[in-house]
């Protein structure tokens, strides 16, 4: 993949179609760069990255089935020469951590995408960060300090259930979209109570919620 030329391939994930509209017409704009494809949750993201290849993806944190963050382990896992840029309507410092440590080179937030987004996709296309003002305080501050949240103690394969199950789909529904039998399911879900302390699906909602896997 070579970036001495303008041509710069991009693909947009997002759950909202005002947000892909946006971003494209913002991208587009760009001589040589265009958008590959569309996505409208992670697990379609990491799906049409493998298929199309591009050189950015521009990754909403909070979507449906699989969220940024999952989206952004699985593709960098998979793609590692594709950069990652985040975009986000939530200002939070252990996100932004989070965010660094899975391999994404930017943090962006939706109210300064006019103004940042397309210079932190030119640094992508150089495998360069980009950092706001407000980003750069919280990594340069805490980063080289930071412990590892109780997330870290989570497989991926346990984080991607986690989502599932607090945005309420049930053992059968997170076994089929998973591709794993109903009993691998129950396993992996009474591993998760245990190594987290939760006692129910409430705890398990609320757990999500407080680590930005899902909305309130």
């Amino acid at each position: 993949m070579s970036f001495g030329v303008k041509n710069v391939r991009i693909l947009i994930a997002d759950d909202h179609d005002i947000v892909r509209t946006g971003v494209r017409l913002l991208i587009e704009r760009e001589p040589g760069w265009e958008v590959c494809g569309e996505a409208a949750n992670g697990r379609e993201a990491v799906a049409l990255a493998e298929k199309f290849r591009p050189d950015v993806v521009i990754l909403d944190v909070t979507m449906p089935e699989l969220n940024g963050l999952e989206a952004a382990r699985q593709l960098k896992r998979r793609l590692p020469e594709v950069e990652v840029v985040m975009l986000t309507a939530h200002e939070n410092e252990d996100l932004v951590h989070q965010l660094f440590d899975v391999g994404a080179c930017s943090y962006i937030l939706k109210t300064e995408a006019a103004e940042h987004l397309i210079p932190a996709i030119r640094l992508a296309c150089e495998h360069k960060p980009y950092f706001t003002s407000k980003v750069s305080q919280v990594v340069f501050t805490r980063y080289l300090d930071r412990g590892k949240g109780e997330d870290s103690r989570l497989t991926a394969r346990e984080r991607e259930l986690v989502q599932l199950l607090a945005e309420g789909s049930s053992n059968k529904e997170a076994a089929g979209r998973l591709g794993i039998s109903v009993k691998t399911v129950e396993t992996h879900r009474a591993t998760i109570m245990r190594k987290l302390g939760l006692k129910s699906v409430s705890d398990l909602v609320r757990y999500a919620i407080r680590n930005k896997i899902i909305e309130a």
